[in-house]
């Protein structure tokens, strides 16, 4: 990370540190996830007349009608996805702001993360290139399709919510992978896959709110 990590203010390490504290107490529990959440910025990822309330447990909008994460879900998705032990390859399907790719970033050997709405891929690119974090690779792409050419991946993430769960996806995890998504359409799910040398395991975790999944370009 370089100096624009640090600072006085809303970056101050007792900004982050009640953020930490409150994570605690919503019950995330890997030390891994937490400290990376404790390095990663949150205030440069949303608008400057939004960064105030970066580190509030609130989602907040990133133009586009796109939304960044509540630090929450960002945690436990990936607290999820670690859940199986250290994570080499992974896939997020929307980048959005680039966000939680960074915090990804910090916590997995490679991140791949694939975003539809070409403003939204060029905004986190150079945000996450500014960060000198050089083992994200960002794509522009419709991220329904995954990325079948780099497969298997330990973990997939997704920032939005799918109709349905993705077969598609499903069969890009490696043995041994974890996939977290948001699924449904009025009545969203958090769901966990598993896939194993049996075959694949789905568990409804809990209730979230997130934007839907649109297909195609933007």
């Amino acid at each position: 990370m370089n100096k624009s990590l640090h600072g006085i203010g809303m970056t101050s390490q007792r900004t982050r540190a009640r953020m930490i504290e409150r994570l605690r107490e919503q019950g995330i529990r890997d030390e891994a996830v937490l400290a990376a959440m404790f390095e990663v910025p949150r205030h440069l990822f949303v608008d400057e007349a939004l960064a105030s309330r970066a580190y509030d447990d609130v989602s907040l909008p990133i133009n586009f009608n796109q939304t960044i994460s509540r630090p929450y879900i960002v945690a436990r998705m990936i607290e999820i996805l670690r859940a199986a032990g250290p994570l080499n390859r992974v896939l997020e399907i929307g980048t959005g702001c680039g966000y939680q790719a960074a915090v990804l970033a910090q916590v997995a050997k490679e991140v791949y993360t694939v975003e539809r709405v070409q403003p939204l891929y060029e905004r986190a690119k150079r945000q996450l290139r500014d960060l000198k974090l050089r083992n994200v690779s960002v794509r522009y792409a419709d991220g329904s399709a995954g990325l079948p050419e780099l497969a298997p991946f330990d973990g997939i993430i997704m920032a939005c919510a799918a109709p349905e769960l993705s077969a598609v996806l499903r069969e890009q995890l490696a043995a041994g992978g974890r996939m977290a998504l948001p699924v449904g359409m009025q009545e969203q799910w958090l769901y966990l896959v598993e896939r194993d040398a049996s075959g694949f395991r789905e568990t409804k975790l809990e209730p979230v709110k997130f934007v839907p999944q649109l297909m195609g370009k933007a």
